[in-house]
């Protein structure tokens, strides 16, 4: 499965995409999109919207968060992120560039900090879309939850 993550800004919008197989991460593609700091903010969010685009084209995810792209749009908290990446929703962006690396086996943290937050919100959804196991018989859980905002304990 590849998902799109997206950490959206008029003045730099980061940008990562993620293949796995819900256990094993690799990156397939990360960066940042920068606006000329003069332009107009119409012309700002075109040029976001046109790079993008062209990226989404190229990496073709199954699903993406934050951005529509003709696919399933997903949207998580800062904290949710920071819970599922760090395991700690308070998370420092170095801690979250961190993670990031050593989750996706690269060799340096991925920078700008928008880029790993983009990449981090593509982990989140990874997590979040894992199936859910009963205790002890190993069988799926009955919950419907589809994010972790929806999510209900089973009584």
């Amino acid at each position: 499965m590849r998902v799109f993550g997206i950490d959206p800004g008029c003045e730099r919008t980061g940008y990562g995409c993620v293949e796995t197989d819900g256990s094993h991460h690799r990156i397939v593609v990360w960066g940042a999109i920068r606006s000329p700091a003069l332009a107009s903010f119409p012309d700002k969010l075109l040029l976001i919207h046109s790079r993008l685009t062209g990226i989404l084209d190229e990496c073709r995810p199954d699903s993406a968060a934050i951005v529509e792209a003709g696919v399933p749009v997903f949207e998580y908290t800062p904290a949710e992120i920071k819970r599922a990446v760090v395991g700690y929703g308070r998370a420092e962006k170095p801690q979250v560039q961190q993670m990031v690396k050593l989750l996706l086996g690269l060799a340096e943290v991925p920078s700008p900090y928008d880029a790993a937050d983009a990449l981090a919100v593509a982990i989140c959804h990874v997590h979040a879309q894992r199936p859910a196991r009963a205790v002890g018989g190993g069988t799926p859980a009955r919950s419907k939850a589809t994010s972790w905002r929806h999510y209900r304990p089973l009584r």
